[in-house]
């Protein structure tokens, strides 16, 4: 089989769906493997660390003539697939919920879409998944632009000046990125404080050296291990736990998303004028509507004398490795269905059906009919 791999071409998108590493497993398996030129320079490898891995370099177009397989980090727009096999494959992210005309366009094509954050959460499939890979970085980025945005320092220090006191982060929302983020935080030096909406969860923040903070009777685990949205009385619950918690902290981190929502708001205006001046507020959600009241994306915004900031691609803010993290998914998921007889991956009912948005002309994605 012939394998794609094309330079992303999204805005601020830095990185690249194969490395050398995950390029001379696949030719291990049989494959020709082509990459356009200038794939992987954002993310630190060259094409000669390309072509010593046995890849085949060249332009789009030559590189999508007669592929099997297209794998990209954000998908490409289907003018660029124009002279891929018939039914191809393309693995990438597609925001399927917002980006409703790309998956029809994807259809039209005869394209085959498989959406990798549509990937079950299941564990067999831990290894595929892209939206766990890439948020646990983008945990970690999230306190470090915090800190550098923060004009104190984040652990306690005791010098013959006097003392400096430790800095006080608050994360909200304990998922892959909530979790690495008080780990970092708590690395860092600061006294960390946690909350979610899954009682469950407690026993994660705690055993990071957290404090865990949640509101009586609150629950509202949903499906996949994603957080469901809340009732009216629920977030007044969770409000009032926040509007007497959060004057109280130096540094916020807000990481609460539901699949194929808007991200849901956490932290209003009247909250963040509670907060002391010169506190940092980062908006992991920010690309999806967004956590903070009046948080834009790539920019920081001052609201009362608090900075609030939020990348609108926090992975793509550590290139190389979320460039590794993200090949090894794609190779993860190719390789495990692959049938060394045929030559080719054989995806079961249960994953294949869950990420498949097209086929045969048509969007066949429950998900997006239902």
């Amino acid at each position: 089989m012939k394998i794609a791999v094309l330079k992303e071409r999204a805005a601020g998108e830095t990185r690249v769906a194969a490395t050398p590493e995950t390029v001379k497993k696949f030719i291990g398996l049989g494959n020709e493997v082509a990459v356009e030129k200038g794939a992987g320079a954002s993310a630190s490898i060259t094409d000669e660390a390309y072509g010593e891995a046995g890849a085949v370099l060249g332009d789009a177009a030559g590189c999508v003539k007669g592929a099997d397989i297209v794998l990209g980090v954000q998908a490409p727009d289907v003018a660029l697939l124009s002279g891929a096999k018939p039914g191809a494959w393309v693995a990438a992210l597609f925001d399927p919920f917002q980006q409703n005309d790309r998956v029809e366009a994807y259809a039209k094509a005869g394209l085959e879409a498989l959406s990798m954050e549509f990937m079950p959460r299941i564990t067999r499939a831990q290894s595929m998944d892209v939206l766990s890979s890439q948020s646990n970085l983008a945990g970690y980025k999230a306190v470090l632009a915090t800190a550098d945005e923060y004009g104190r320092a984040f652990p306690m220090m005791m010098t013959a000046a006097g003392t400096v006191q430790a800095a006080r982060c608050f994360v909200m929302g304990v998922g892959v990125a909530g979790l690495q983020a008080i780990a970092t935080a708590k690395r860092l030096g600061a006294q960390v404080s946690a909350t979610d909406v899954r009682p469950e969860t407690a026993e994660q923040i705690t055993s990071l050296g957290a404090k865990a903070i949640f509101a009586e009777g609150l629950e509202a685990a949903g499906e996949g291990g994603y957080a469901a949205e809340l009732t009216d009385e629920q977030k007044a619950k969770q409000a009032e736990l926040v509007s007497e918690h959060i004057a109280k902290q130096d540094l916020v981190i807000t990481t609460a998303l539901i699949p194929g929502r808007k991200a849901p708001v956490l932290v209003t205006d009247a909250q963040i004028a509670t907060m002391k001046p010169g506190s940092v507020i980062f908006d992991l959600a920010v690309a999806q509507g967004g956590n903070v009241e009046g948080s834009k994306p790539d920019e920081v915004v001052v609201k009362h004398g608090v900075k609030i900031m939020g990348y609108s691609n926090t992975p793509a803010h550590l290139p190389a490795d979320a460039s590794a993290l993200f090949a090894r998914n794609h190779f993860n998921f190719l390789s495990a269905f692959w049938d060394k007889e045929a030559g080719a991956p054989m995806l079961d009912e249960e994953i294949g059906d869950a990420i498949r948005l097209t086929k045969g002309g048509e969007v066949v994605n429950a998900r997006l009919k239902g």
